[in-house]
């Protein structure tokens, strides 16, 4: 099969979809198929094309919006070269400029397309109407989600039951629903594949000891991952434990207001941020903790719960259905939903390290079960069923202008 998948955002830049992106395309070019991938370019302003990998970056302009760019919708120089790709089904991963093109370019050269519905829109809102119009703001992402998704798509995947029930019970979607739970190369976090050395040297880098208790939490630092609760959180833990340290692996634009807020609180010595991490790199911090952390609310999946447990580490995340897919509490992680829940069991895991150790390789044992292998496999069923379906959906305005570009519309 060859597949192309369009994205806005690919490595070398970090995020859960990035990482979703990355495994499926190793997975099923492992299978023998042929995988293209269409992107924005982040780094330059000019079209880019690796042979080798078959990636092809777009040009675009930057948004402001951390580090994104906003591609034209039917980049004609590219046109061509996917053309020559002959490609079998498409797969969006985006609503956005790529993912428009993505429509685009599926209707006109009758292409089945597939789209993935990685964000939870409604819980980054803010970052555009600034609280705002709130109402009316979440009444036109409703239409836009159901127009991309909807109207442009021959089936969507969602990765959790969460978002299902978004579409479903809220939107009253019509098309089929497939719930295929993201999968990852989970290999690369476990203990054994690590470079002891490369953690050692991180560790003496971060002002880490042996006997430090380390909470990590790995993320984008924005509003809606609820970073604020986890640092009032620390103040108390702190005057209980004196060892213990807490983790932020990422950046993001709320960066600065977080280390504000340790400041006031005091905490300042206890709490490190590391900044910007590389993609390969990620796997060493995971062994440096103990606990990983999360009160985020507005995670479909929440990937990187995948990988603390592939990496041997105890999950301790708020009560939200998006973790709930992964982690059955104390089996294989902890849920809580107060601060004073999250503390109790902080303290507990703190003291008790025959616990952690059980609940860790519980949660190792269950991250096995979302490897990149199965995600591609069950993808392919979805594509499947887009191929023998691609002549039963039509797409509304998109037809007319498909048409308009192929000058049949005079």
């Amino acid at each position: 099969m060859r597949i192309g998948i369009f994205t806005e955002t690919y490595t070398p830049y970090i995020s859960g979809l990035v990482t979703s992106v990355v495994a499926l395309k190793t997975a099923l070019e492992k299978k023998g198929h042929q995988v293209y991938v269409v992107t924005a370019n982040l780094e330059s302003y000019h079209y880019n094309y690796d042979e080798k990998e078959h990636i092809l970056r777009i040009p675009g302009i930057p948004t402001g919006i951390y580090n994104s760019r906003l591609t034209s919708i039917y980049p004609i120089q590219a046109v061509n070269k996917i053309k020559s790709w002959k490609l079998d089904v498409i797969h969006s991963q985006t609503e956005f400029a790529i993912g428009l093109f993505a429509r685009l370019f599926a209707k006109q050269f009758n292409i089945p397309l597939v789209h993935t519905y990685h964000t939870m829109y409604e819980d980054y809102i803010h970052y555009i109407n600034r609280g705002y119009f709130d109402r009316s703001s979440k009444k036109i992402l409703e239409y836009l989600t159901k127009f991309y998704c909807d109207k442009t798509a021959s089936e969507l995947i969602v990765p959790t039951n969460k978002t299902y029930k978004l579409f479903k019970e809220k939107y009253k979607f019509e098309k089929n629903i497939h719930i295929v739970p993201t999968g990852m190369e989970v290999e690369r976090f476990f203990k054994e594949n690590i470079d002891r050395k490369k953690v050692e040297k991180l560790r003496k880098s971060l002002n880490i000891t042996k006997k430090d208790i380390v909470i990590i939490f790995v993320g984008r630092l924005g509003e809606e991952k609820n970073i604020d609760f986890l640092l009032k959180a620390q103040k108390r833990l702190n005057q209980k434990i004196s060892n213990i340290k807490f983790l932020i692996v990422g950046d993001g634009p709320d960066r600065e207001r977080y280390e504000k807020i340790c400041k006031k609180l005091g905490i300042t010595q206890n709490v490190i941020f590391t900044g910007k991490v590389a993609w390969d790199e990620i796997p060493n911090y995971y062994q440096l903790a103990s606990i990983f952390a999360t009160a985020s609310k507005t995670e479909t999946q929440g990937l990187t719960i995948i990988e603390t447990m592939a990496a041997g580490v105890t999950p301790v995340c708020i009560n939200d259905e998006a973790f709930l897919t992964a982690i059955t509490n104390k089996l294989n992680g902890f849920i809580f939903n107060t601060e004073e829940e999250y503390q109790d069991i902080i303290m507990m895991l703190s003291k008790k390290k025959v616990e952690r150790e059980r609940v860790s390789r519980q949660a190792r044992i269950q991250a096995e079960h979302f490897s990149s292998a199965q995600f591609a496999e069950n993808v392919l069923v979805v594509y499947r069923r887009a191929i023998e379906n691609k002549n039963k959906y039509r797409f509304g305005f998109l037809s007319k202008i498909s048409k308009k570009l192929k000058g049949e519309d005079k």
